[in-house]
C-alpha cells in the first residue's frame, strides 16, 4: 500500500479530479492523505458540483434547476456520487496543513486541478506547495499532474537548475482548445461572470490564450514540442478530442494521459479515471524498485 499525498486548496477545487482519483486509488488499496491550508477540510467548487450558476436564468428561484450549460460543465453522475463518498471519508474530514508536509513520509503526489480564481490561485501560487513539488521531483517520487494541477508543477522551480520540475519533460494540461471553449460556454450562459472558466486572463496587450494553462506550462518546458495537446490520429480520436466525453471506469477511451518516466499528466476532468490508474501503476512499479 502506498500513502499518497493530495494537497487541495481550501475551496473551489476540481470535484472530479480530486474524488474520483481519490476513489480509484482507494479501490486500489492505496491510503490518501490531504492537505489544505490551515488544516480544515476543503470545499469543490460548487458550481462543477451542481451545475447550477452557469444558465443565465440561475439566479431565478425554481429555475436555477433547469440545467443547460450547468450539465455540460459540471462533474458527472460518477462524479459526484464519487465526491459523496469523498466527503464522507475521515482522511478527507482531517487534513494536515500544507506547512506540516513532509513530502519523505509519501510514496507519491497527486496535484489535481480546478479552475475558480477565489480559491485555487492561493493553492496555484503557494512557495509552500511549489517547494514539495521539488522536493518530490527530486526525490525521484512518483508525481501526477492533472488539468490547472500541471501548472502548479510548472511553478515549482528547482533551485539546483533555475528552472521548473517540468523542463526536459514531456507534459500535457489543461489545453487551450478546452479552456476557450468551456470559457465561451460561461461568457453566454454566466454573462455577468464571462471569465469564470478561466484562472489568469490576459491583459490588453497580450495575444488571445496567454495566460492559459497550455500557454503558460508550455513557456517552462525546454521546447514547445514537449507539451503535448492530444492525439492527431488513431482509433477513438474523436472521443478523446471533442472535450464531451468523459472516462469512466470501464471505458478509458475518451482518455488522453501522458507518461514520462515516473511522471504522469492529464488534461482535465475527463481523463481522471484511466490517469488515476495509471498513477498507481507508477506506484506498483516503484514500490517494486525500492
Amino acid at each position: 500500500m502506498a500513502v499518497v499525498l493530495i494537497p487541495i486548496p481550501a475551496r473551489d477545487f476540481d470535484p472530479t479530479e480530486v474524488a474520483v482519483s481519490w476513489s480509484v486509488l482507494r479501490s486500489l488499496g492505496h491510503r490518501i492523505v490531504f492537505a489544505t491550508p490551515d488544516g480544515v477540510p476543503g470545499a469543490a467548487d460548487d458550481i462543477m458540483v451542481t451545475g447550477r450558476g452557469l444558465d443565465v436564468w440561475s439566479a431565478i428561484p425554481g429555475l436555477n434547476r433547469v440545467l443547460l450549460f450547468g450539465a455540460l460543465l459540471r462533474a458527472n453522475r460518477n462524479a459526484r456520487a464519487a465526491y459523496d463518498g469523498l466527503l464522507r471519508d475521515p482522511d478527507f474530514r482531517a487534513p494536515i496543513r500544507w506547512a506540516d508536509i513532509h513530502i519523505n513520509a509519501f510514496d507519491g503526489l497527486l496535484l489535481p486541478g480546478g479552475h475558480r480564481a477565489r480559491g485555487m490561485r492561493d493553492y496555484l501560487e503557494s512557495p509552500l506547495l511549489q517547494n514539495v513539488v521539488v522536493q518530490a521531483f527530486a526525490g525521484g517520487k512518483p508525481v501526477a499532474a492533472i488539468c490547472h494541477g500541471v501548472l502548479l508543477a510548472a511553478r515549482s522551480i528547482d533551485p539546483a537548475t533555475g528552472r521548473s520540475v517540468l523542463y526536459g519533460r514531456r507534459t500535457t494540461a489543461l489545453t487551450w482548445a478546452f479552456e476557450k471553449s468551456a470559457s465561451a460556454l460561461a461568457h453566454v450562459g454566466r454573462f455577468w461572470d464571462g471569465n469564470y472558466y478561466r484562472t489568469y486572463t490576459e491583459s490588453k496587450d497580450e495575444p488571445a490564450g496567454y495566460m492559459s494553462v497550455q500557454q503558460e506550462v508550455t513557456r517552462a518546458l525546454e521546447r514547445p514540442e514537449d507539451f503535448v495537446e492530444g492525439p492527431i490520429d488513431g482509433p477513438d480520436l474523436r472521443l478523446k478530442t471533442s472535450g464531451m466525453s468523459r472516462d469512466c471506469q470501464t471505458d478509458s477511451r475518451p482518455a488522453f494521459v501522458v507518461t514520462d518516466g515516473s511522471y504522469v499528466s492529464a488534461r482535465w476532468p475527463g481523463d481522471t479515471h484511466t490517469f488515476a490508474r495509471i498513477f498507481a501503476e507508477l506506484l506498483r512499479d516503484a514500490a517494486q524498485t525500492q
